[in-house]
């Protein structure tokens, strides 16, 4: 069996066990510990996905970070992707209005986490490192941060392709405003005979 074939095979396996999670418990803080749990495992087949086989885009340009698309249900639902990035790259306080897990391949990935104030503002309330063999999950409500300083590979799942999510909000702390971001529209395919 080639690189992509088992690849391909421990994704797949990944997938049926996370939509059989979500059928039997439903989506809850403890069903995504689960759902993080059995992406932690399949991020360890670090032999698997290495910045190699995922490229961040290249030094100089527009964008620091990019995603690949690993697998995605016909509906648009249980949707993976590889995130490699470059390093410098970071994003404001946002929520996915969808559930969501991040586990970490290669490299740290800070998140912050924030509560919304009285006054429409964020109060941060905590952080985590994500690296290999540890990871956070949200629902859909929830609110974090990216912080990303050197180059690295993660996992980022959620209950909704990001093409589908049309109203997830950010904060700008200079404004003082809630603003929508644009649904993603530059993930590139890595489903084999998809691309």
């Amino acid at each position: 069996m080639d690189k992509i074939q088992e690849r391909t095979r421990e994704i797949d396996a990944a997938m049926a066990d996370i939509r059989a999670i979500e059928q039997r418990d439903g989506i809850t803080r403890s069903s995504l510990a689960k759902i993080r749990q059995r992406l932690i495992q399949l991020a360890a087949r670090t032999d698997l996905f290495t910045l190699q086989d995922f490229p961040p885009p290249e030094p100089g340009g527009k964008r620091q970070s990019c995603l690949y698309r690993l697998a995605e249900d016909a509906d648009h639902r249980h949707a993976l992707y590889a995130n490699a990035s470059l390093g410098g790259h970071h994003t404001p306080a946002h929520n996915h209005t969808t559930w969501a897990v991040i586990v970490g391949v290669s490299g740290e990935e800070l998140n912050r986490f924030y509560d919304r104030t009285a006054e429409n503002g964020v109060r941060e309330k905590g952080r985590h490192v994500v690296r290999q063999g540890s990871g956070v999950s949200f629902m859909a409500e929830d609110l974090h941060s990216i912080h990303i300083d050197a180059p690295l590979l993660n996992f980022h799942m959620y209950g909704l392709a990001l093409e589908q999510l049309h109203r997830r909000e950010f904060y700008k702390p200079e404004e003082h405003a809630w603003e929508v971001f644009p649904a993603h529209s530059d993930i590139r395919e890595a489903r084999p005979g998809r691309a």
